[in-house]
């Protein structure tokens, strides 16, 4: 159905959707014209039948598992080929022609470099609104927001920008609070929910916020969400003519690439199949808790306590700390090197400039969190043989990280010979190298 493809086709344009290689032409199914026009990224291109059909049931399929999800009064929504924080900029961006006026973006502080540096690359000034601490967990100063508006001025403010999907021990947003502050003094609201789809309490998070007071978009992950490539998003809200200034903010046209992905999944999958995923995520989750529990008892550590985050958890880390950052970030090291991808360790006191602003104790989301932790996920997709071997080996590298005294190789003037020295020199060398012996190839 795309021009390119028809066999009486007589391009002399300068985009004709001519591919000189045979790999990326059957790449992409010879979908070469992409999406949108000029002018509108969600428009019917008159060359690109096929791919603007694709794209409309790409954006209807994905707005009824966002329903599914659990926010049921979605209006609207579409796949953006750019991944969550550019697409947030261009929220921000569309907002801009609505408040000319104002300069500052008020952002509940989360150590995510792209949520930032969206507002900054929008040419907005962030004011950051630090967490307050609630037994463990990192949670939304309500006031602190209140204030800031009073101080700033509410027309001075683009919007409130809030996040659901987030590393423990910080938990999603008090949604309900910030909408119902935007909605009193008619300030836009634009929720990340970069990787939420996936959980029931951050959807559902974003419909009492609708219900309650005033939601203007939400920005999410295809890649997260999906299980596809990164390059997209989907941006989705509750008023389609806000939803279509947005998708007109988008300069040319767009690759159909993402939205090529997501359909193919989603269509394998079934509304079924995609359901399954999101129990076992869930029954997963509390299985990671409660090994990851007994784990930290185990080394006199224990589970940070953030009911509110349902996807993220942390285990305290305060017996290293005690051996200085360095004793931490080995411990990181040492988790990667057994090919342990998404565990993040925190040290205490560390800074980090953004776009010239200082955080402090950056990652931690917060200036000063009283331990060092280690963070986990269990996110769509993950396996229970993830979460075992996953503990498995992180046992190893604490028990590895709580030796007193590193073992010393001491090379000698000849190589061993016998299976006894053979042993013993790598029990040494498995030790100076902190792995194990079984972990080597």
């Amino acid at each position: 159905m795309d021009s390119n493809n028809f066999l009486g086709n007589c391009g002399v344009g300068e985009r004709e959707g001519r591919v000189a290689c045979g790999m990326v032409s059957r790449r992409h199914y010879r979908l070469i014209h992409g999406i949108g026009r000029s002018g509108d990224i969600s428009a019917v291109q008159p060359k690109a039948a096929g791919s603007s059909l694709l794209n409309k049931l790409t954006n209807s399929v994905v707005l009824d598992i966002l329903r599914t999800a659990g926010v049921r009064t979605a209006t609207g929504c579409f796949v953006v080929p750019m991944a969550t924080g550019m697409s947030l900029t261009l929220c921000f961006l569309t907002l801009r022609h609505k408040r000319p006026k104002a300069k500052y973006i008020l952002w509940p502080r989360i150590d995510q470099k792209s949520c930032f540096k969206s507002m900054i690359t929008a040419g907005f000034e962030p004011v950051v609104i630090e967490n307050v601490l609630e037994g463990d967990e990192l949670r939304t100063d309500l006031n602190a927001v209140k204030s800031r508006i009073l101080e700033l001025g509410a027309e001075n403010i683009l919007c409130v920008h809030s996040t659901t999907s987030c590393f423990a021990p910080r938990v999603p947003d008090r949604l309900e609070g910030l909408a119902e502050i935007c909605a009193k003094y008619d300030i836009p609201h634009i929720v990340n929910n970069a990787y939420g789809v996936q959980s029931s309490k951050c959807m559902h998070l974003i419909q009492q916020g609708a219900r309650r007071g005033r939601i203007d978009a939400f920005v999410q992950s295809l890649d997260k969400n999906f299980m596809v490539p990164v390059g997209g998003a989907v941006v989705a809200g509750f008023d389609d003519s806000f939803l279509e200034e947005i998708s007109k903010m988008y300069p040319g046209r767009a690759s159909a690439s993402p939205s090529l992905d997501v359909l193919i999944t989603l269509l394998s999958l079934g509304a079924s199949g995609y359901k399954n995923l999101l129990t076992e995520r869930k029954e997963l989750f509390a299985y990671l808790a409660n090994e990851l529990k007994t784990l930290a008892a185990k080394h006199n550590e224990r589970l940070l306590d953030t009911p509110q985050n349902p996807i993220s958890l942390a285990m305290s880390l305060k017996n290293m700390n005690d051996k200085g950052t360095s004793a931490i970030t080995q411990l990181g090291s040492m988790l990667f090197t057994r090919q342990v991808s998404g565990a993040r360790v925190v040290p205490l006191g560390t800074s980090q400039t953004v776009s010239g602003h200082v955080f402090k104790g950056f990652m931690s989301h917060s200036n000063d969190y009283p331990c060092a932790y280690l963070n986990a996920a269990s996110a769509i997709g993950i396996k229970k043989q993830d979460i075992d071997l996953f503990i498995k080996r992180l046992d190893k590298c604490l028990r590895q990280c709580r030796k007193e005294k590193p073992v010393e190789v001491v090379a000698s003037g000849a190589p061993p010979t016998t299976d006894e020295e053979i042993t013993e020199l790598t029990k040494d060398l498995t030790a100076s190298l902190h792995v194990e012996a079984e972990d080597l190839d």
